[in-house]
C-alpha cells in the first residue's frame, strides 16, 4: 500500500530535527494537556510518535485516495450553479477522507477539537497533499487561515468558529479584487456598520478567491470612509450561514482545476470585525500572507517531488537505442539536478517551518503569561529568521517546482505532451505557484532588506561555524568562496546608493543568498545522513556555484548608467 510519508524517507529525516525538542516543549506547554486529554502526549518521545502516526495517516490518504482521484478531478473540475460551488466528485471523496481521519484544525489547541500539532508536521501533510493533487491541497491547506483567526480573534470568536474548522468546515481568505491584485492597498470592498443589524455589512466584489464558497471567510475590506490606502482597511469574518455572498463564476484556469477560484459578489453580507479596525492590511493580512506563503512553499515542494518521481519512473522504464534512457548522461544530469533542487528546497522549507513554530509558540505563551527575558530574546530571534526565510522558501521553491515540472515533461519527450501522463497536469498546476500569494518578484521585495542590512550574510557566517563531516568540508570551502562573491556584490550595490539600481539587481542578489543558504542546509543534512543527501549536496553546490558566478559577473559589471538600455 502506497504511503507518501513512509515512501519518502526525507520527510521522516526532517521531522526528527534536533529543534523539534524545543518546539514540542513550547507547543505542548511542557505536556500539560496530558492531565485533561487522554490522547495528549506525556513527553517528547510520545509527542513525536503521535506526529508520526498522523503523518502516516495523511501519507496513506494522499497516496491511496487523493492521488488516484487527481486525474478525474482535473478533468471534471468544480461546478457553479445558483451562486454556489459544487466540488468535483473526487474532491468530495478526498474531503470526506480527511475529515473522517481528523486531519482538520491540525495546529489548533485541543480545547477546540484540534490536534495541537506544530506547524512543522502540518506543513509535511500539506506537502504530501500537493504530491497527490495540488488542486486539492489548496482546499485542504486553507485551514491554516485558522491560525490568523486564533491569533487575532477574540475568545468568543474562537469558541464559535475554530471548532467548526476542526470538525471539517472549510475556509478562504478574500483579499484580491479586480483592481487590487498585488496592490492590496487599493482594496475597495466596502464595510459599513449597521445599527439596525448590529453588525458590519460588506458590499463589493472579490476576484481570484481560492475556495471562494468556503464556510468561513477572512475578508479584507475598507472600513474607514474616505480612505484610499492600507490604513483604512480592516479584517472581517464572514460566515456563509449568514448569506449575502454569491459566486458569480468559477475561473477557467490553466491548472489546479480541482480548486475553485471564484469571483464573489457581496451584497449586504453580515460580518464581524476580527481584531482592531485599521489593522487589516498592516498587521493581519501580513500574518495571513506569511502563513499562506509557507503553504505555497510546501505545495511547491510537493509538486517538485511529484515531477521528479514521474520523470525518474519514466526514465527507468523507457528504452531507446537498446537501453533505458536513465543511463544517458543528458537524462541523468537532468534528474540529478531535479533531485538536488528538491532536496535543497525541502531543507529550506522545513528550516523555515521550524523557525515559525518557535516564534509562534512563544507568541501564544505570551498571551497567557509574561515571557522571561530569555524567551523574549528567543521569540525575537526566531521571528526575524522566519520573516527572512519565508520569502526565500516561497520564491525559490515555486521557481523550482516550475523548473522540475518542465524537466519532467522533457524527460518524457513526446509522451510528456500527451494528456495521458500526469507530468502535464503537474506542469500546469506548478505554474501558479510563482504567481499567487505574492509573485516571485514580490518575494524579492520582501527579502531584499535582509540583503542590504547584512542579515543573510550573518546567517551564512553563522552556518559556516556549524561542524560538518570531513566529506563535506571541501564543499563548504567552495560555498565560502560563493559567500565572498555575494558580499562583494552587495557592497558594490549598497555603496552606489541608487534605489533603481538596487531594485534592478535585487532578484539576482536574493537568488545568490538563497542558493548559498540552501547549500549550507543541504551540507548539514548530508553530514547527518550522507546516504540520503551526499549526492544532492555535491550536485547542488555545483549548480549553485554556476548560478552565483553568473549573478556575480552580471552585478559586478553592471552600473546604473546601463538602466536605460533595459527600458522598453
Amino acid at each position: 500500500m502506497a504511503n507518501y510519508f513512509k515512501d519518502i524517507p526525507e520527510l521522516k529525516f526532517h521531522l526528527n530535527n534536533p529543534l523539534m525538542k524545543r518546539i514540542c516543549e513550547l507547543k505542548e506547554r511542557d505536556y500539560r494537556d496530558k492531565d485533561q486529554y487522554d490522547y495528549a502526549p506525556i513527553d517528547f518521545e510520545d509527542a513525536m510518535d503521535n506526529y508520526e502516526k498522523v503523518l502516516e495517516i495523511a501519507g496513506e490518504i494522499s497516496a491511496e485516495i487523493v492521488a488516484p482521484n487527481a486525474e478525474g478531478v482535473d478533468a471534471e473540475g468544480p461546478h457553479c450553479a445558483n451562486g454556489r460551488v459544487e466540488y468535483a466528485s473526487g474532491t468530495k471523496v478526498n474531503l470526506a477522507a480527511t475529515v473522517s481521519a481528523g486531519l482538520n484544525g491540525m495546529t489548533m489547541p485541543r480545547r477546540f477539537g484540534g490536534l495541537n500539532m506544530p506547524i512543522m508536521p502540518y506543513t509535511m501533510c500539506a506537502e504530501m497533499a500537493a504530491i497527490a493533487d495540488a488542486g486539492f491541497s489548496n482546499i485542504w491547506s486553507l485551514q491554516d487561515c485558522c491560525e490568523t483567526l486564533y491569533e487575532f480573534g477574540n475568545e468568543d470568536q474562537h469558541s464559535r468558529f475554530i471548532p467548526r474548522i476542526c470538525a471539517g468546515e472549510t475556509m478562504s481568505m478574500d483579499l484580491t479584487e479586480p483592481d487590487a491584485g498585488s496592490d492590496l492597498q487599493s482594496v475597495m470592498l466596502k464595510a459599513t456598520w449597521s445599527e439596525a443589524d448590529n453588525c458590519w455589512l460588506l458590499n463589493g466584489v472579490k476576484r481570484f478567491i481560492t475556495n471562494g464558497d468556503a464556510h468561513l471567510h477572512l475578508v479584507l475590506a475598507r472600513s474607514e470612509e474616505g480612505t484610499h490606502d492600507g490604513r483604512g482597511l480592516s479584517m472581517f469574518i464572514y460566515d456563509k450561514n449568514q448569506g449575502g455572498v454569491n459566486v458569480r463564476r468559477i475561473e477557467n484556469k490553466m491548472g489546479i482545476h480541482g480548486s475553485p477560484t471564484c469571483e464573489l459578489v457581496y451584497k449586504n453580507a453580515k460580518a464581524e470585525l476580527c481584531g482592531d479596525r485599521k489593522l487589516g492590511l498592516i498587521k493581519y493580512v501580513m500574518s495571513l500572507m506569511n502563513s499562506a506563503r509557507l503553504g505555497i512553499a510546501a505545495q511547491s515542494v510537493g509538486l517538485s517531488q511529484a515531477a521528479y518521481t514521474e520523470g525518474l519512473n519514466y526514465a527507468k522504464d523507457r528504452k531507446q537505442f537498446g537501453k533505458e534512457i536513465i543511463n544517458f548522461p543528458a537524462v541523468y544530469d537532468m534528474l540529478s539536478i531535479m533531485k538536488a533542487k528538491l532536496d535543497a528546497g525541502r531543507a529550506l522549507l522545513y528550516q523555515t517551518a521550524r523557525y515559525v513554530d518557535i516564534y509562534k509558540a512563544l507568541d501564544d505563551i505570551a498571551r497567557e503569561r509574561k515571557l522571561t527575558p530569555e524567551e523574549r530574546q528567543e521569540q525575537k530571534r526566531y521571528a526575524k529568521l522566519a520573516d527572512a526565510f519565508t520569502p526565500l522558501a516561497k520564491g525559490m521553491n515555486s521557481e523550482y517546482a516550475n523548473q522540475n515540472a518542465y524537466d519532467s515533461i522533457q524527460i518524457h519527450g513526446g509522451s510528456g505532451f500527451m494528456l495521458e501522463y500526469p507530468c502535464q497536469r503537474i506542469y500546469r498546476d506548478a505554474r501558479i505557484t510563482s504567481i499567487y500569494e505574492g509573485t516571485t518578484q514580490l518575494q524579492v521585495v520582501a527579502a531584499i532588506r535582509y540583503v542590504t542590512t547584512g542579515a543573510y550574510l550573518n546567517i551564512m557566517k553563522e552556518f559556516e561555524t556549524i561542524p560538518l563531516t570531513p566529506e563535506m568540508e571541501p564543499l563548504k570551502n567552495r560555498v565560502m568562496e560563493m559567500t565572498c562573491k555575494y558580499a562583494a556584490c552587495v557592497n558594490q550595490v549598497v555603496e552606489a546608493k541608487n534605489q533603481e539600481h538596487l531594485d534592478f539587481v535585487a532578484r539576482r542578489l536574493v537568488e545568490m543568498a538563497a542558493d548559498i543558504i540552501m547549500c549550507h542546509l543541504l551540507m548539514q543534512d548530508a553530514s547527518r545522513a550522507p546516504e540520503m543527501f551526499a549526492k544532492s549536496a555535491l550536485v547542488y553546490v555545483n549548480y549553485a556555484e554556476s548560478e552565483v558566478e553568473k549573478h556575480f559577473n552580471f552585478v559586478r559589471k553592471f552600473d546604473a548608467e546601463q538602466l536605460d538600455n533595459y527600458r522598453q
